[in-house]
């Protein structure tokens, strides 16, 4: 098989990458290690900036996000029984985020590319890319007893933390970046009415929490909890419970309660590998970097990756100019280490960390007091979280 550009990993980044290159007539085949079904089965973000929003309207995958998302202007923080807003719209020169669930993204991506007839092979087993730093490379995978070989012009790693693809750049050139934060977020899904039109990210000395929404019939709750806990050792109830426990009263008392869909415990890292180009090879999203989600950037710092290699794409094959692809790790690298800065930020304001002494802690109210107390920093927080231009 041949093919111009070979995608590892068929979530949302690949998904993405494939349908905008099909659309300017660039041959892509996507590779993913898992089914369909089981991608679309990964509950994960639901917060996407005003760039992801333009690139999923480019790839023509935008009308059922634009019909059933909800346009966010702004963001509740509770703290010291005060509950502040944040105004996005303010503060980020007109921009808003859009909160629509990364499920019904990637499905729509998944139809997109079915309409186009676009190759997407699920269950892959084995992938392996070879010959990366040569002008040739192939990658193979394993179906049942065969292997097949797929030759390309350039390959890209979209498949994740665990994936392949970063593994395949030798040790003496990959250097890599890790902070482990010592809890994670217990996070449930409910069919129950949102306690908020907004997101509340709520800061208390019990733990941190967050009350979102995929709809305004489906939940999205989250607690801060110590990595020793399991999902087994929270049940509804004794969720809910805490949960109420950390928001304030007046948010508490609205709070519908209901039996979770779903259930699971996510920890909290923050990691970058850098370089993101080794040879033909280029890592996007979650192969590359993840950040902890408090700042919603996970999923969007992903979005301008593949906003910079599709660029570099259409320069290197429409105008021969390999420009945009020699600069990719340095401008993707620029960006990914802003939206870290901004989720440790985030995540060091709001939770309760086990090891802090009462000096932090001053430190975190002094940080919310200003933030609320200046424009300048409402500004600064507005334009991240909405999303810095690529």
């Amino acid at each position: 098989m041949k093919t111009q550009v070979c995608i590892i990993g068929g979530g949302p980044s690949g998904l993405m990458l494939s349908q905008l290159l099909h659309l300017k007539g660039i041959e892509t085949v996507v590779l993913e290690r898992q089914s369909r079904e089981y991608v679309l089965s990964r509950i994960r973000a639901g917060v996407l900036e005003h760039g992801f929003a333009e690139l999923m309207r480019e790839a023509q995958c935008g009308e059922r996000m634009d019909k059933e998302g909800e346009i966010h202007d702004g963001f509740l923080i509770a703290h010291g029984g005060k509950l502040d807003r944040v105004d996005l719209h303010k503060y980020s020169g007109g921009s808003s985020v859009v909160v629509y669930g990364q499920t019904e993204l990637t499905r729509d991506l998944y139809e997109a590319r079915d309409r186009m007839q676009g190759i997407v092979i699920h269950n892959a087993e084995d992938v392996l890319p070879h010959d990366l730093k040569s002008d040739s490379p192939y990658v193979t995978y394993r179906d049942g007893d065969n292997i097949v070989r797929i030759d390309c012009d350039f390959v890209i790693g979209a498949d994740g933390f665990h994936g392949v693809s970063r593994k395949s750049i030798p040790r003496d050139v990959l250097k890599e970046y890790e902070k482990v934060y010592p809890f994670g977020w217990l996070g449930v899904l409910s069919r129950t009415k949102p306690v908020s039109p907004e997101l509340i990210y709520a800061k208390h000395e019990r733990g941190f929490a967050l009350c979102s929404l995929r709809s305004q019939v489906l939940s999205r709750y989250y607690i801060q909890v110590p990595l020793t806990d399991a999902v087994e050792d929270w049940s509804d109830e004794a969720f809910w419970a805490e949960l109420k426990r950390r928001l304030p009263k007046e948010v508490a008392d609205k709070l519908v309660t209901g039996d979770s869909i779903e259930k699971s415990i996510a920890p909290l890292r923050s990691f970058v590998a850098e370089p993101m180009r080794y040879g033909n090879l280029f890592l996007a999203g979650d192969a590359a970097h993840i950040v902890p989600p408090t700042g919603a950037r996970g999923l969007n710092s992903a979005a301008s990756d593949i906003y910079y290699l599709y660029h570099a794409m259409l320069q290197h094959y429409q105008q021969g100019d390999s420009t945009g692809l020699d600069n990719y790790s340095t401008k993707a690298l620029a960006r990914v280490w802003k939206a870290q800065r901004f989720s440790w930020w985030m995540t060091t304001m709001l939770h309760t960390f086990p090891a802090s002494i009462e000096y932090d802690q001053k430190l975190q109210e002094i940080d919310l007091a200003y933030l609320f107390s200046s424009e300048a920093a409402q500004r600064s927080l507005a334009e991240n979280y909405v999303g810095l231009p690529f």
